[in-house]
Parts: C-alpha cells; sequence; structure tokens
C-alpha cells in the first residue's frame, strides 16, 4: 500500500523536458519540414511520433540522481535539439533528412563555406530558446520543479507505457503504410509515420546491417541478378555501334542544370542560348532524368559511370569506396584510352581521391592543378570559365584517345555570382535561391561556348565526342511556389517529377543533329556511350540501356521509388498517364512498382555485398570461390 502522496503542484524536470522537444518537434514538421498530410490519423501519428523516442532517452535520467540527473537532461536536449536544427537545415537545400553515413562525411565541411551561411536564419534561435529555458530552470530550480528519486515500480511503469506507445504509433502506421520499415527508400514516409528521432535510430539500424552485408555476402547472391540482367540487355543499333571507335570522349557534368532552363526564356532573354545553338547540332535527349539519392553530384558520377544505382542512404564515394566496379574509366582503360577526371576542387572532397582509384581512373587533375585566387573564384571555388581555359592545357597534354570527366562549380547552391559575370538579370520570384539560379545557368552556359571554341582552336573539337548532362537538381521542391510563377503552373507531384529532367547532349563529329524524345536517365549513359565506342557490354552487370537500341523499352527508376516509363509517371504512390499528368487506376502501374523495387533491392545488393568481387567479366561467370 502507497502511503506517499503526490504532489501535484510540482512538475518533473523529464516531463518539461519531453514537453519542449515534442512540441519544437512538431513544430518544425509544420514550419521547415514539407510532409503530405493525406487523412487524419496520418496528421494523429504526425502529432504523436517524436514521443516514444523522447520519452525513451529522457527516461533514462530516471536511473540517475542529483547533479547527473540534472546534467543529462540538458545534455540530451541539446544533442536532441541539435539533431532536428541539423535536419532542419539539410532540408532546405535538399528536401530530405539526414542519414548517419552523410554525418560521417566531415571532409565536405570545410568547403561548404558561404552555402552554409546561406542556410542558416536569424530566426533559428527560436529551435534553441527551450534550451536555454531548461537552463534558467535547472539555476534556479524553482519551488514547482521536482528533481526526484523514482522507484522501481515507476521507472518499470514508465518503460511498460513508452513501449507501448512505440507499438500502437508503429501499429497505427502500418494501417497506412503497409511495410512501412521496408521502404528504406522513402525517408519522408518515414520520419512521416514513425518520427524524426526514431527514424535516426532505424537509421543506426539500416547503417550496422549494411555494414554487416558484405562479411556474410558470396557469389550465390548473383545468379538471380544475373538472370535479370541478361533478360533484359538490349543489343546494340547496327548503325550506330562503333560510329566513335577511336575518338575522344570530353563528358561535362553541368551542375545542378534542370531541363527547364533549356529554350526557356526570361525578360525576353534566353537562359541558355548557347546550349540551345549546341544542341541543334547534337543528338538532344529532351525526357532524361537524374537517378540521384543524397550523395548528389557524386552519385551522378556513380551512376553514370557503372550503371548502377546510388544507395537510398548516403553516397557509395564513401560508404563503398573500397569495391569492386566494373566502370567506365576501367573499361576504356583496357580498351586503349587514357582516362582522367578534372575538377577545380578539394581532392577529397566526396571521397573523390579514393574512389576515383576503384573507379579505374588514370589521372585525377584536382584544385594543385589549377591557378585558383579570389579574383577568379566564387561559391565553391574556380569559377567555370577559368576552369575550363586552364584545363585546355591539361587536355593538350593527354595522350589520345582520352576519356575526360569536367565537373563545373559554378551552378551550385547558393548561386552566388560577381557583378562582372552577370549575363542576364535575376529573377523577381518569391524565391532568392531561384532568382539566383537563372544567372547562374547564364554564366555556365557561357563558359561553355568558351570551353568549345577553344577545342575548336586547338584542333581538338573534330576528333572528339562531346557529352554533357545535368547532374542532379538545382532547384528543391521547397520552392514549389517561385517554380510555379516561372512554369505557369501549379508544381503537384507529376510536375514535380518531369522537374527531375536535366540536359543529355551527345555531340559526334559530322552526325547530324536530333532531338529524342524516348524516356532516358543517367542510367543508360554507360551502355550508349560504350556501343557508341564500339565496346560491347552484354556480359557488364548494369541497370541501363543502349538508347540507340531497337530493343530498348524505356524505363526509368529514381532513387525514391518513382518511375517514368513512355506511358506512365509513378510517384508518391499515384499513377499518371504521363501525357496528359492526369491520375489512372493504380493497377496500370502496379508490375512496375514491382520491377522499379526488385531493380533498386538488387543493386543495393551488388554494392553493399560487394558482389562484384565475385564476378568473372571476361567469362561472364561467378568467381569460383575457395573453400
Amino acid at each position: 500500500m502507497f502511503t506517499k502522496k503526490i504532489d501535484f503542484t510540482k512538475v518533473s524536470l523529464i516531463a518539461i523536458a519531453t514537453l519542449f522537444l515534442w512540441v519544437k518537434t512538431n513544430i518544425a514538421y509544420v514550419v521547415s519540414f514539407d510532409i503530405k498530410i493525406e487523412n487524419w490519423i496520418q496528421q494523429f501519428i504526425l502529432i504523436i511520433n517524436p514521443l516514444s523516442s523522447l520519452l525513451f532517452v529522457f527516461g533514462i535520467a530516471m536511473f540517475l540522481s542529483g547533479k547527473k540527473h540534472i546534467r543529462y537532461i540538458f545534455i540530451a536536449s541539446v544533442v536532441l535539439s541539435i539533431i532536428l536544427y541539423a535536419n532542419v537545415v539539410f532540408y532546405r537545400v535538399y528536401t530530405d533528412f539526414l542519414t548517419l553515413p552523410l554525418l560521417f562525411q566531415t571532409s565536405n565541411m570545410s568547403d561548404l563555406g558561404s552555402s552554409v551561411k546561406e542556410l542558416i536564419h536569424f530566426t533559428d534561435i527560436l529551435y534553441f530558446i527551450d534550451i536555454i529555458v531548461i537552463g534558467v530552470l535547472i539555476k534556479k530550480q524553482p519551488k514547482f520543479i521536482k528533481i526526484a528519486t523514482y522507484t522501481k515500480w515507476q521507472k518499470s511503469f514508465f518503460y511498460l507505457l513508452t513501449i507501448s506507445l512505440a507499438f500502437f504509433n508503429l501499429s497505427l502506421a502500418e494501417t497506412q503504410r503497409t511495410q512501412l520499415l521496408t521502404r528504406t527508400f522513402d525517408r519522408e514516409i518515414l520520419v512521416k509515420n514513425i518520427g524524426a528521432f526514431n527514424y535516426q535510430l532505424y537509421d543506426i539500424f539500416l547503417q550496422t546491417k549494411a555494414t554487416a552485408q558484405r562479411a556474410l555476402a558470396d557469389g550465390s547472391e548473383l545468379t538471380d541478378l544475373l538472370n535479370y540482367n541478361q533478360a533484359n540487355y538490349t543489343e546494340p543499333s547496327e548503325s550506330m555501334f562503333g560510329i566513335a571507335k577511336g575518338k575522344n570522349i570530353i563528358m561535362i557534368s553541368l551542375e545542378s542544370t534542370q531541363s527547364f532552363v533549356v529554350n526557356r526564356e526570361v525578360n525576353g532573354e534566353a537562359i541558355t542560348p548557347y546550349l540551345n545553338e549546341f544542341i541543334k547540332d547534337s543528338l538532344y535527349f529532351e525526357n532524361f532524368y537524374h537517378q540521384t539519392g543524397q550523395g548528389k553530384t557524386s552519385d551522378s558520377e556513380f551512376i553514370v559511370e557503372n550503371s548502377l544505382y546510388p544507395l537510398g542512404r548516403g553516397a557509395v564515394f564513401f560508404t563503398h569506396s573500397g569495391n569492386e566496379y566494373q566502370a567506365t574509366p576501367e573499361i576504356l582503360n583496357e580498351n586503349g584510352y587514357y582516362t582522367a577526371s578534372l575538377h577545380a576542387n578539394n581532392k577529397s572532397f566526396w571521397n573523390r581521391d579514393i574512389m576515383y582509384k576503384s573507379l579505374g581512373y588514370q589521372r585525377f587533375y584536382e584544385i594543385n592543378d589549377y591557378e585558383v585566387n579570389e579574383e577568379n573564384s566564387v561559391g565553391w571555388g574556380l569559377k567555370d570559365i577559368p576552369f575550363f581555359e586552364q584545363s585546355i592545357d591539361h587536355l593538350k597534354e593527354m595522350p589520345q584517345p582520352f576519356y575526360t570527366k569536367f565537373i563545373t562549380l559554378t551552378n551550385h547552391f547558393p548561386f552566388e555570382l560577381e557583378e562582372e559575370d552577370k549575363y542576364i538579370e535575376p529573377l523577381t520570384t518569391g524565391s532568392k535561391t531561384l532568382n539566383n539560379y537563372i544567372p547562374t545557368v547564364r554564366y555556365q552556359d557561357e563558359a561553355l561556348k568558351i570551353f568549345i571554341e577553344r577545342l575548336k582552336e586547338e584542333g581538338l573539337y573534330e576528333n572528339s565526342v562531346i557529352v554533357l548532362y545535368g547532374d542532379h537538381y538545382g532547384i528543391s521542391d521547397n520552392h514549389n511556389k517561385a517554380m510555379a510563377e516561372l512554369l505557369g503552373e501549379e508544381v503537384t507531384p507529376f510536375v514535380s517529377t518531369q522537374l527531375q529532367r536535366v540536359p543529355f547532349v551527345i555531340h559526334i563529329p559530322g552526325m547530324k543533329g536530333e532531338t529524342i524524345s524516348t524516356v532516358s536517365g543517367q542510367m543508360d549513359i554507360k551502355p550508349t556511350l560504350l556501343h557508341l565506342l564500339g565496346v560491347e557490354t552484354k556480359d557488364d552487370i548494369q541497370f541501363g540501356s543502349d538508347l540507340f537500341s531497337t530493343e530498348n523499352n524505356p524505363f526509368v527508376v529514381l532513387r525514391d521509388g518513382s518511375f517514368i516509363t513512355e506511358e506512365y509517371v509513378y510517384t508518391t504512390d499515384v499513377c499518371y498517364d504521363r501525357a496528359t499528368g492526369e491520375q489512372i487506376e493504380q493497377s496500370a502501374c502496379t508490375p512496375l512498382v514491382e520491377q522499379s523495387s526488385l531493380e533498386l533491392q538488387y543493386s543495393d545488393s551488388i554494392i553493399n555485398g560487394d558482389l562484384l568481387r565475385f564476378y568473372d567479366k571476361k567469362s561472364g561467370t561467378l568467381k569460383i570461390q575457395e573453400e
């Protein structure tokens, strides 16, 4: 029988800290995250989902006493607030949530510079007001604050309640989204249903699982994948196979460039006047999509050179740089090409100095190979025009034929530009980001013009295939209202998916230009390019298709599980008619939903298990494993 009365005039410090973070997280859901709610149950789930994790974390203080009890609550409040705020800042650019692998990419932090300054707002201090309040309460310890010891029964009841709440939350979420925890590629769905903090814990579990996957992998996992690969292989076009054999390859990654800028005017001026003309004499794929994940530019490099999907969490360049790959540079090394990548940035950014060795590059021209100073730099580093101008000398010293990849920088968030480099006026929408994006795209276009003219002057143009591709989006969904002003239409999920189109241009000397409407993606670049060079890819493990093949069946899967075919667009669990943008019966997309999920799973297993170490490409069979 209990004789001790409960004093309802006092409030537990645990309860106060939990309440503050619960309210703050829900405010972040509404103010900082664009989480789509479809019904009242989802709204209810969103409101309660931070509670179980917060109760679990702060409940640990029940096992501590005195100063340790107080100190733990304060430190936990600070750590959880930092985790929440870090996701808020990250979401402002990428409309995505942080994952554990991204947190370990510390070598990128020193290069962020002005991007971070642009992302941090003065009003963000409000995210830490509760920390100040808790600090004051701890110091003053007013009479209404209870800092007490807890009985074994109270601790047991508390955690039984916490666990029950977690299971209730998960069960309710499963009614809205079956197999919720298998949809690891869709972080918004996970956060919406299990909460921002539970998601971070689940992400730690996923990282642990991925780490163990390589150790437990064996070649038998490749059997089904090889059968799938062979069943979906497209024979090269007889007329196009080998048409560019022996020619140099100059590949240019167009930073943050989306297709909506091509052939578009603002205030009577073209955004990309040179590119508009260049594509008239080139093969231009107008329905080409980026397929990147959290690794952004590094993901685009990975996709383009391996025809594999990026991971749903983090960047392969960091998490699996030591894997065995069958990348384009390695393949072309074996076919007599000199291979090099050129990027005027720190060589360790995105772990390129390590990953490029795994991809087979013979040379990496990085920041130390360029003359970089305050006058020729802006934003993330060397401006594109001096980058291309200085790169000409590097090209001239290379043995031919060469395969080179140029990674541009200037058209990078936060889209900064000196006044003398503005060839077009900014927009005047409600988004500073979109407004400044237009002049940096225009500057990149001017840099491209200068570079190609220099190629002509140096006699390199006529013997080179020039490939241009957009690496990833530049304008996130956070700016949909401003994008609607520019496009003249509402940015629905269908339109948002269409905005993931990026330029893809192949210029082959002497070939007539053509605009090609085939649905295509970055995954298709490797087989398409190698076949143009006369290199067979039948025994390569890849998920892309030769875009000139008569057998090509367009199917582009995005990293979030969305996909595009000639007939359909599937995104946010809705099936659309691609021609009209109208929602249609889900059954039309159902078979392809399964296929898209299978491809992502196959690709993830290759990367996480490092499965290509078990594959003998020369024979097209599994390597014999030693007992």
